[in-house]
């Protein structure tokens, strides 16, 4: 015999689903204390540049201590179901491709984030629930801290949980080279030349 109360509203059988496809809602990712991204549009700029995602390509990233870029993969999605599981395993798979795991570590040191390329406006959709909830569990087996999720559409660019964005880059538009999309880097070597550069850079 089973003792309980049985679900009685459309609410309570939308979680059930919500819970049994592993997806985050809004309010929960935002409980979640994601650390917020200082320079989001640079971050975002870069990933696109490297990687032209199209509709239903994610990009993962992992960043350092000082946001900078470590190492990132693509790939494109191909499960038809929005499940949180799969997602997870796609992006452990491309994470212990390109990066070692810190799970020595007591707190983690990197941040990984992930972008997301999709149809759609950049309202959350249970799709995007999935994503979140792929990215903050890959983040704990390989870890990593679990860093901002990122949607890319023909409208722009929307970090969720956050209401930050922008209209440049979007899922139509031409990347910016590689490098335009971050800081110069200067030649450690001494001389005239690297004076030079210095000197360039400072402007």
């Amino acid at each position: 015999m089973t003792f309980g109360f049985a679900p009685s509203s459309a609410a309570s059988l939308s979680t059930s689903a919500a819970s049994a496809n592993r997806v985050l809602e809004p309010a929960e990712w935002a409980a979640a204390g994601i650390p917020l991204l200082r320079s989001p549009r640079e971050v975002v700029s870069g990933l696109h540049a490297r990687h032209r995602p199209g509709p239903a390509t994610a990009v993962v990233a992992v960043l350092d201590p000082d946001e900078r870029l470590r190492a990132s993969a693509s790939f494109t999605r191909r499960s038809a179901s929005a499940d949180g599981w799969l997602y997870r395993n796609a992006l452990l798979a491309q994470l212990r491709r390109v990066i070692p795991h810190d799970l020595r570590r007591r707190t983690p040191v990197r941040t990984a984030v992930l972008l997301y390329c999709r149809e759609g406006d950049a309202r959350w959709t249970e799709e995007d629930g999935a994503w979140m909830w792929g990215l903050r569990d890959a983040c704990t087996l390989h870890g990593l801290r679990c860093g901002a999720y990122i949607t890319l559409t023909r409208d722009g660019w929307q970090v969720l949980g956050e209401g930050r964005g922008g209209r440049h880059p979007s899922a139509g538009s031409e990347p910016e080279p590689v490098a335009l999309s971050e800081a110069p880097r200067i030649p450690r070597t001494g001389g005239a030349a690297s004076d030079v550069l210095r000197r360039a850079a400072a402007r």
